[in-house]
């Protein structure tokens, strides 16, 4: 039996952030529009040498990883996805992603990227639990990672402060069982 391209699927491939990819991805923590959705922290900009040691920093960790989407039909670097806080012991992990080019928004590139993300986490980590945190007001996301078959297990009540408001922060999580479920892999 052949084995199956793990990280390609029919529209994006996951593959490591290369150096080039660096100026695109100071391009997106220059959008504060993307940083607001990606990130929980102050939007501010970084610069390229702080970016490149964030990324370096996760690949030397090991309790994270973090991947480049890339279009198949021209490789184009379109967005970042992984996962951060492995505890191995437990068989848990955080998913993230982000689209940051704003052309490949909505367009079905981020559910693709994180079902093979998702696949990687429970085939190849061996993980139990995937959860992740989002905003309440990334309506997008949320329907996006309903859909995917996480649940909503938690509110985070009031927990940012965005333009003179507070929002909400949701928990959600999948287990591999559900995940396999949905997945046909039981």
């Amino acid at each position: 039996m052949p084995l199956k391209n793990l990280l390609k699927g029919e529209k994006v491939k996951l593959t490591s952030i290369n150096e080039e990819d660096i100026s695109t991805f100071k391009k997106w923590y220059n959008d504060v529009y993307f940083l607001r959705f990606y990130d929980m922290v102050a939007a501010f900009p970084k610069s390229k040498d702080k970016l490149k040691e964030m990324i370096n920093s996760t690949e030397q960790s090991n309790d994270s990883f973090i991947f480049a989407i890339r279009t198949i039909e021209d490789k184009a670097f379109i967005g970042v996805t992984g996962f951060e806080n492995i505890l191995w012991n437990n068989g848990t992990a955080i998913i993230y992603i982000g689209i940051g080019d704003e052309d490949y928004r909505g367009k079905g590139f981020a559910k693709e990227a994180l079902n093979l993300t998702m696949e990687f986490g429970f085939e190849e980590l061996n993980l139990h639990r995937i959860q992740l945190n989002v905003l309440e007001y990334n309506k997008d996301a949320i329907m996006l990672y309903e859909r995917l078959g996480f649940k909503r297990e938690g509110t985070y009540r009031e927990f940012i402060h965005r333009d003179g408001k507070r929002y909400d922060m949701y928990l959600y999580g999948i287990l591999r069982s559900e995940w396999s479920k949905l997945n046909n892999k039981s």
